[in-house]
C-alpha cells in the first residue's frame, strides 16, 4: 500500500458510535488525511455543504438515519467523493442497494484499519 496516496486527502468519517468514530479519525490522522468527524446525518449534511470531502466513511444507522436517505443525499452533494459504507447490519439488498447509489465499498463491522487505509490507497480508491 501506497500511505502517501492518503496525504492531504479530506476525508468526512460519520459514525455515531464514539470509539469507531475516533478509530478511524485516528488511524487516517495518522496516515496524513485531513478528519472532519460527524455523529448523526445532521451533522453530515451540514458538512458536505460547507467543505468538499474527497472520500466519505458513512455508518449505515444513524441515530437519525437509518436507511439510504442520506447517503443518496451525500452524493448528490459531493458527487465525486468516494463514499466507503459500513455496517453490522449490511444484507446483500442493503449493500445491493448501496452500490446503485454509487458506494464504493461495503464494509461489514468490525474491519481492520489497515483494510480501509488499503482501500482508500489503493488503485481502485482515490486519486
Amino acid at each position: 500500500m501506497d500511505v502517501s496516496r492518503l496525504e492531504a486527502l479530506r476525508v468526512l468519517i460519520v459514525e455515531d458510535e464514539m470509539l469507531i468514530r475516533w478509530s478511524i479519525a485516528e488511524t487516517l490522522t495518522k496516515a496524513g488525511c485531513y478528519v472532519t468527524e460527524v455523529s448523526d446525518a445532521a451533522g453530515a449534511l451540514k458538512a458536505a455543504a460547507t467543505e468538499n470531502f474527497d472520500a466519505v466513511i458513512l455508518d449505515y444507522r444513524l441515530p437519525d438515519s437509518d436507511d439510504l436517505k442520506l447517503l443518496e443525499a451525500l452524493r448528490g452533494q459531493l458527487p465525486h467523493s468516494t463514499v466507503v459504507m459500513m455496517s453490522a447490519f449490511g444484507t446483500p439488498e442493503i449493500i445491493r442497494q448501496a452500490e446503485a447509489l454509487g458506494v464504493f465499498r461495503f464494509l461489514d463491522k468490525p474491519f481492520e484499519m489497515e483494510s480501509l487505509k488499503d482501500l482508500l490507497a489503493g488503485p481502485a480508491g482515490l486519486n
